[in-house]
């Protein structure tokens, strides 16, 4: 069966002092604001209420009832930043010193009835063996769950007639070739193979880049109605080491199925 490359879309922004960077599902564009912000992605009204994280700190905090929040928290590397919201799908970014100077609006989706989160928390692949060049090494929070990750889920009859798409909010630590080349990494001499995405045993995707709201289309001939569904995620390989088994180590979250 064919299944999809996944590719980053990679974007920078330089605003003022009084402009937001406005985040919609992992696309930027500039717009003016003066404090960071919560938005419904179709309306721009504000969000109050909405959870808004920084998994590597601990750090936490709420929405006002103008959509405002504050990250009081100290971030001197790259880290995930996640938002979550009743009604609304999960969304994360990530985000650095520079970004976090500067207020910035997150544009959030609502969800569908068709909709399915699968899992909001944070989880790290691989072997807890990693060099400090590797991808975004940084930010990693926890300790490995092993080589892969798998989760069962049901999803409604209704998805036959949708196009769905499983969303990876934010994945880091990636070192494969296509990475170390788009300069993601550090590493002189070793690359890795992609991370494999599985849906119902069937590979359906290679994960090539680090990247934010990555969208993988699900066939739907492999969905099972009413029934339990499951997908699984391999993390790579070191493929320049030969004497033993290297996994790469990798973290995501917020992983859900969307329709459209």
């Amino acid at each position: 069966m064919r299944y999809f490359i996944i590719f980053l879309l990679l974007f920078s922004s330089f605003i003022s002092s009084v402009e937001a960077a406005v985040v919609e599902g992992g696309i930027s564009k500039t717009g003016i604001g003066n404090q960071s912000r919560v938005v419904d992605n179709a309306t721009n009204l504000p969000v109050a209420g909405a959870k808004v994280s920084l998994p590597k700190q601990n750090f936490s905090t709420l929405t006002d009832s103008d959509g405002a929040f504050n990250l009081t928290s100290n971030i001197e590397d790259s880290t995930i930043l996640s938002v979550e919201k009743e009604g609304y799908r999960p969304f994360s970014l990530t985000i650095n010193e520079k970004i976090a100077a500067k207020p910035i609006v997150l544009g959030i989706e609502k969800s569908n009835v068709q909709d399915v989160i699968i899992s909001s928390e944070m989880f790290h692949l691989g072997d807890d063996n990693f060099s400090a060049n590797s991808a975004n090494s940084g930010e990693f929070k926890g300790k490995s769950i092993g080589p892969f990750f798998t989760k069962a889920f049901k999803i409604g009859a209704e998805s036959l007639s949708k196009t769905n798409y499983l969303v990876i909010g934010s994945i880091i630590g990636i070192d494969t070739l296509m990475a170390k080349n788009m300069k993601q990494n550090s590493i002189v001499s070793s690359f890795a193979s992609p991370p494999e995405v599985f849906f119902n045993g069937i590979k359906i995707a290679d994960i090539q880049l680090n990247g934010d709201g990555q969208r993988i289309k699900i066939p739907n001939n492999l969905l099972r109605p009413g029934q339990m569904n499951e997908v699984t995620i391999h993390t790579g390989r070191n493929l320049k080491q030969t004497a033993y088994i290297d996994y790469d180590d990798i973290e995501f979250m917020n992983l859900s199925i969307q329709s459209e």
